[in-house]
This record gives C-alpha cells, sequence and structure tokens, in this order.
C-alpha cells in the first residue's frame, strides 16, 4: 500500500478541504485546464486544415482524436503542475484530477486507431461499436479502483488465483495481461497496415494492380508480425508454430485445394497484369466489365448490370477474351451480294464510301473494300474499317454502316439479290400428280347427327 501511485487520494483531499492550500490547487487546476484547452484548439485547428488536403479515410475518425487533445494536453499540464508544486504544498485535487484526464485521453485515443482499423471510406465495421464498450468498460474501472486506492490489491489477488490449460500453468493476471497485449499488438499491425494501403495508393508511380497486391501483403505480413510479438509477450513458445504450419500446408494441398488455388490465382492476376479493373472480358460466354480483383475471386458486372463472382482460377485456366487491350481500336466487317449484272468497281466504291462520316469509323488505316468470292446468287463483297473503342460496343457503328451501304445502292441502282430457286419437274405430270378425290356420297351434316 506504500507504493501507490495515488495513496490515501480521499482522505488527502478531505483533509485539504477548507485550507488555504485547496484554493491554490483550484486555481493551479484552472489555469492549467484553460492553458490546455487553448493548446488544444490551436492544434484541432492546424490539424483540420490539414486534412482537408489528405484522403478521405484519415478524415473519418478524426473527432476522437481531437477530443483527446483536451483531456491528454490537461493531464501533461497537470503533471508538471503537480511536479513543480508538490515540493511546497499538498497536491491532493490534482493528483485525483490525473486520473479522469488520463483515462478520458486514453479512451479516445483508442477510439481513434480504432475507427482507423475497423473502417473503410467512413464507413463503420460492427466490430468497431463492441471494441468501444469494451475499450470505455476496463479504462473506466481502471480509473475506479485508482481513485479508490486498491489497484494493487486486485493486481495481488489476480496474481493469486492459478489455473491450467492443457501443460501451462497460468494466473488470472498473466490471462489478462496476455489478452491486453495480444489486442494491443493487433491494433497497432491493423492500423500501420491501413496507413501503409493508404499511403500505397495514393502513389502515382506503381501500377494498380501492383498497389493491391503489396498492400495486402504488407497487411498480412503486419498481422503475422503481431501475432509473434503478443504469443512472445504472453510466454507461448512460437516454435510449436512450425507444427501447425506442417499441418495447415497437409490441410491446404487436400482438402483447402480449390482455395489456395483460387488464392494462388489471384496473385498470379494481380503480379502479372493479364486483368485490369476496367477491362471488358469475355470467359465462359459472360461478357462484362471487371469492377473488382479479389485474392479469391473477381467481380465483373455484365451488359445487363448484374455482377458475377468468377473463381481467380477459372481465369487463369479458361481461355478469356480481353476486349479492353492496350490497342483500344478494332477491326470489324460489313458483308453484302450484289447481283452479277451489276458493276463491281462502282459497288466497292460505294462500299468505301458508306464508312465515311461514320462517328468511331478510323479514317487511318482507310475503310477498304474486297471482292470476298463468287456466290450462287451473287457476288459477296466485303467492307473492312478499323472502330475507335471497340470495348465499347461495335454494333450500333456496324448498323449505321451497314444504312449508308442501304441508302447509297439505292441511289446507284446497285442491287442486292435475294434467293431464287426454280423448280422442275421431269417426266408426265399425270403420273407425278395425286389423282382428284370423288365425292360418292353426301358429306354428313354434324347438326343431322344430333337429331
Amino acid at each position: 500500500m506504500q507504493n501507490r501511485l495515488f495513496p490515501h487520494m480521499f482522505s488527502d483531499l478531505a483533509r485539504d478541504l477548507g485550507q488555504p492550500v485547496m484554493l491554490w490547487q483550484v486555481g493551479v487546476l484552472i489555469a492549467t485546464l484553460a492553458g490546455a484547452w487553448l493548446l488544444a484548439s490551436v492544434l484541432r485547428r492546424a490539424l483540420d486544415l490539414r486534412r482537408q488536403t489528405r484522403y478521405q479515410t484519415l478524415r473519418f475518425g478524426a473527432e476522437s482524436l481531437n477530443r483527446a487533445f483536451f483531456p491528454l494536453i490537461g493531464a501533461v499540464l497537470v503533471w508538471l503542475a503537480r511536479s513543480i508544486t508538490g515540493q511546497f504544498m499538498h497536491t491532493a485535487l490534482l493528483d485525483l484530477a490525473l486520473v479522469p484526464l488520463f483515462g478520458i485521453g486514453l479512451i479516445y485515443i483508442v477510439f481513434f486507431f480504432a475507427r482507423r482499423v475497423f473502417s473503410h471510406d467512413g464507413e463503420t465495421h460492427p466490430l468497431l461499436f463492441l471494441v468501444e464498450k469494451i475499450v470505455s468498460a476496463v479504462v473506466w474501472v481502471g480509473m475506479v479502483l485508482t481513485v479508490m486506492g486498491i489497484q494493487d490489491d486486485v493486481v495481488a489477488w489476480a496474481a493469486g488465483v492459478h489455473f491450467s490449460v492443457a501443460n501451462a500453468h497460468l494466473t488470472l493476471l498473466s490471462l489478462i495481461s496476455g489478452l491486453l497485449w495480444v489486442c494491443v499488438t493487433m491494433i497497432v499491425a491493423m492500423w500501420l497496415g491501413a496507413t501503409f494501403e493508404d499511403r500505397l495508393m495514393r502513389s502515382k508511380t506503381l501500377d494498380a494492380n501492383l498497389k493491391v497486391v503489396v498492400a495486402r501483403v504488407g497487411r498480412a505480413a503486419f498481422v503475422l508480425a503481431a501475432v509473434l510479438i503478443s504469443l512472445s509477450l504472453v510466454g507461448i513458445d512460437i516454435t510449436v508454430l512450425g507444427v501447425f504450419g506442417g499441418a495447415l500446408g497437409v490441410g491446404l494441398g487436400f482438402g483447402l485445394q480449390k482455395i489456395a488455388s483460387n488464392y494462388v490465382s489471384g496473385f498470379i492476376i494481380l503480379i502479372d497484369r493479364s486483368l485490369r479493373i476496367g477491362d471488358t472480358i469475355n470467359v465462359s460466354g459472360l461478357q462484362g466489365m471487371v469492377t473488382q480483383i479479389r485474392t479469391r475471386y473477381t467481380v465483373v458486372r455484365g451488359l445487363d448490370g448484374i455482377e458475377t463472382l468468377i473463381p481467380n482460377e477459372k481465369l487463369i485456366t479458361d481461355v478469356v477474351q480481353n476486349q479492353s487491350s492496350y490497342l483500344t481500336r478494332g477491326h470489324a466487317k460489313a458483308a453484302v451480294q450484289v447481283a452479277y449484272t451489276c458493276d463491281v468497281d462502282q459497288a466497292m466504291t460505294l462500299l468505301a464510301q458508306a464508312a465515311q462520316g461514320v462517328p468511331r469509323v478510323l479514317q487511318e488505316p482507310a475503310p477498304t473494300a474486297y471482292l470476298a468470292g463468287f456466290g450462287s446468287d451473287g457476288i459477296n463483297l466485303e467492307l473492312g474499317f478499323w472502330i475507335e473503342d471497340a470495348a465499347t460496343g461495335t454494333s450500333g457503328v456496324r448498323s449505321a454502316v451497314n444504312r449508308n451501304i442501304w441508302r447509297l445502292f439505292s441511289e446507284h441502282d446497285i442491287a442486292i439479290p435475294f434467293a431464287q430457286r426454280e423448280v422442275r419437274i421431269v417426266g408426265n405430270v399425270s403420273d407425278v400428280m395425286p389423282q382428284p378425290v370423288t365425292m360418292t356420297a353426301a358429306a354428313v351434316n354434324p347438326s343431322d347427327s344430333t337429331r
């Protein structure tokens, strides 16, 4: 009881009540809190101006950080005033004020880091509220125990509660401290991972796929390091993880083969940059635009607006048509047939004119007409032309070209033949045609049969 940070807090405060020293303590406390409020206001304005030029995720949770400035700065100033004035007067009021200032500031600081971890672009995660409730309860219990002066007794009692888990002998104090260290290291690791990802995404020199790969590998590395550090702090030998890693490898090789294959395929797609977000692809008859590339699946939004989750393994093993290559232009053809009596040279010239002035039809290379062959009903002609941004669709362009072909052929009397067939009957017609049917009796009237 002699080494407590705040010994006999309430008794000392009751002793100072009604004494002139209490007025001095009240004055020092008011002065320090006023200074803390001014410093917190200046710091809050400076950081708010800086956040206006930063990315959105940093601004989320800024309210908790702003609220933490005043109690934390106040705790520092009160501690300094307590250290200075404690040499020539009692400081029971300042000792008591330190507890809520430091505790409330700690709560808001944890809230800030938790919101940075469990949020994305301002959207909160359901676990965030649970973490805030637990942190608030733990800190408030700690403040109450400190004010009452029984924190050392509670710690000694927790250290005396022994129990065994398998072959390990633990105490309630070691279990609570271990869980606390695990939570702290995991939150710090996830915060570092989120900060690393945010800074990486703002880079303009790296490829988008490479950013995703590095960000996810960085997050996993931070979490793995946090797990190893927390286990070491708790006192668990991490060499036993070698056996667990071998068992996990066997499980991935057999039971989780498909899942592991999809994860590996996802990293391959991101690294070799065969697909990018925004590409229009066609895989197994499904055509759409790539909206997300996850480690296990890829999200493709079809032309009807429906999003489909395609396993990454399918994008590696199946044939995938990428219609958004580096060359955004595409080649299209328009086939038409003219009669044998038409002027072929004039028809080919009109075909080339049909592609003139059509939006998105490139004039370099110029549209070119070809004589493709001789059909049974007419001469087969073909117009080849290049379309700009072919990934956005070619049906409308080809329709406009075909309409120009029809208009130009009609104006210049170029006939488009239709199929004609002749049927010849060989032999005597009477032998082929069926014999006429002769009615030998009057037809029965249905109304008569009912009578």
